[in-house]
Protein backbone atom coordinates (compact mmCIF):
# COMPACT_ATOMS: atom_id res chain seq x y z
CA UNK A 1 0.00 0.00 0.00
CA UNK A 2 1.32 3.44 -0.92
CA UNK A 3 2.06 5.83 1.96
CA UNK A 4 0.05 9.01 2.26
CA UNK A 5 1.77 12.39 2.11
CA UNK A 6 1.24 12.66 5.87
CA UNK A 7 3.10 9.38 6.42
CA UNK A 8 5.84 10.36 3.98
CA UNK A 9 6.46 13.43 6.14
CA UNK A 10 6.82 11.26 9.25
CA UNK A 11 3.23 11.29 10.44
CA UNK A 12 1.54 8.30 12.02
CA UNK A 13 -2.03 7.16 12.52
CA UNK A 14 -3.85 5.65 15.50
CA UNK A 15 -6.72 3.17 15.13
CA UNK A 16 -9.80 4.46 16.96
CA UNK A 17 -12.70 2.07 16.44
CA UNK A 18 -13.17 1.75 12.70
CA UNK A 19 -11.19 4.91 11.93
CA UNK A 20 -7.55 5.82 11.47
CA UNK A 21 -6.87 9.22 13.01
CA UNK A 22 -3.65 11.16 12.51
CA UNK A 23 -1.45 11.59 15.59
CA UNK A 24 -1.02 15.34 15.78
CA UNK A 25 1.33 16.86 18.33
CA UNK A 26 1.65 20.60 18.77
CA UNK A 27 5.18 21.86 19.29
CA UNK A 28 6.01 23.42 22.62
CA UNK A 29 6.00 27.17 22.31
CA UNK A 30 7.93 29.66 24.36
CA UNK A 31 4.96 31.77 25.35
CA UNK A 32 5.78 35.42 25.81
CA UNK A 33 3.25 37.62 27.57
CA UNK A 34 0.91 39.54 25.28
CA UNK A 35 -0.22 43.09 25.72
CA UNK A 36 -3.67 44.40 24.96
CA UNK A 37 -2.94 44.83 21.24
CA UNK A 38 -1.77 41.24 20.79
CA UNK A 39 -4.75 39.90 22.72
CA UNK A 40 -7.15 42.00 20.67
CA UNK A 41 -5.61 40.76 17.40
CA UNK A 42 -5.76 37.14 18.61
CA UNK A 43 -9.50 37.48 19.33
CA UNK A 44 -10.02 39.06 15.93
CA UNK A 45 -8.17 36.23 14.15
CA UNK A 46 -10.14 33.57 16.06
CA UNK A 47 -13.45 35.16 15.10
CA UNK A 48 -12.80 36.35 11.55
CA UNK A 49 -9.76 34.50 10.17
CA UNK A 50 -9.91 31.04 11.73
CA UNK A 51 -7.72 29.39 9.09
CA UNK A 52 -4.89 31.87 9.61
CA UNK A 53 -5.24 31.47 13.38
CA UNK A 54 -5.13 27.65 13.19
CA UNK A 55 -2.18 27.70 10.75
CA UNK A 56 -0.18 29.96 13.06
CA UNK A 57 -1.14 27.89 16.10
CA UNK A 58 -0.28 24.52 14.60
CA UNK A 59 3.00 25.77 13.12
CA UNK A 60 4.09 27.06 16.52
CA UNK A 61 4.33 30.65 15.25
CA UNK A 62 1.22 32.17 16.86
CA UNK A 63 2.79 33.62 20.00
CA UNK A 64 5.75 35.17 18.19
CA UNK A 65 3.41 36.63 15.57
CA UNK A 66 1.13 38.14 18.23
CA UNK A 67 4.06 39.53 20.23
CA UNK A 68 5.34 41.20 17.06
CA UNK A 69 1.92 42.71 16.31
CA UNK A 70 1.67 43.87 19.93
CA UNK A 71 5.06 45.63 19.75
CA UNK A 72 4.29 47.25 16.39
CA UNK A 73 0.89 48.45 17.60
CA UNK A 74 2.25 49.87 20.87
CA UNK A 75 5.03 51.75 19.06
CA UNK A 76 2.60 53.13 16.48
CA UNK A 77 0.13 54.15 19.20
CA UNK A 78 2.76 56.07 21.20
CA UNK A 79 4.09 57.73 18.04
CA UNK A 80 0.58 58.80 16.98
CA UNK A 81 -0.28 60.16 20.43
CA UNK A 82 2.89 62.27 20.43
CA UNK A 83 2.32 63.55 16.89
CA UNK A 84 -1.36 64.36 17.41
CA UNK A 85 -0.73 66.11 20.73
CA UNK A 86 2.05 68.21 19.20
CA UNK A 87 0.01 69.11 16.12
CA UNK A 88 -2.91 70.24 18.28
CA UNK A 89 -0.71 72.16 20.73
CA UNK A 90 -1.65 70.06 23.74
CA UNK A 91 1.22 71.03 26.02
CA UNK A 92 2.36 70.80 29.61
CA UNK A 93 1.51 74.50 29.83
CA UNK A 94 -2.13 73.69 29.02
CA UNK A 95 -2.01 70.91 31.60
CA UNK A 96 -0.80 73.37 34.25
CA UNK A 97 -3.41 76.00 33.32
CA UNK A 98 -6.49 73.84 32.75
CA UNK A 99 -6.21 70.18 33.69
CA UNK A 100 -9.77 69.29 32.68
CA UNK A 101 -9.30 70.71 29.20
CA UNK A 102 -5.96 68.91 28.86
CA UNK A 103 -7.53 65.58 29.92
CA UNK A 104 -10.43 66.03 27.50
CA UNK A 105 -8.11 66.80 24.59
CA UNK A 106 -5.72 63.94 25.44
CA UNK A 107 -8.63 61.48 25.69
CA UNK A 108 -9.66 62.59 22.22
CA UNK A 109 -6.09 62.03 20.97
CA UNK A 110 -5.91 58.57 22.62
CA UNK A 111 -9.20 57.52 21.04
CA UNK A 112 -8.16 58.63 17.56
CA UNK A 113 -4.75 56.96 17.87
CA UNK A 114 -6.43 53.74 19.07
CA UNK A 115 -8.76 53.75 16.07
CA UNK A 116 -5.87 54.25 13.66
CA UNK A 117 -3.87 51.38 15.20
CA UNK A 118 -6.95 49.13 15.14
CA UNK A 119 -7.57 49.85 11.46
CA UNK A 120 -3.91 49.52 10.35
CA UNK A 121 -2.69 46.57 12.43
CA UNK A 122 -5.29 44.87 14.62
CA UNK A 123 -8.47 44.38 12.56
CA UNK A 124 -6.93 43.34 9.25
Amino acid sequence: MEKSLFEQMGGTYAQVGDYLLPNLILLEQQAQPLGVWGQRHARYLKQHHKIIYINLLTSGKLNNYLVDIDNQAENLFLQLVKQLAESEDITEELKAKNQLEWVAQMNNVYNRAREIVNSKLIFI
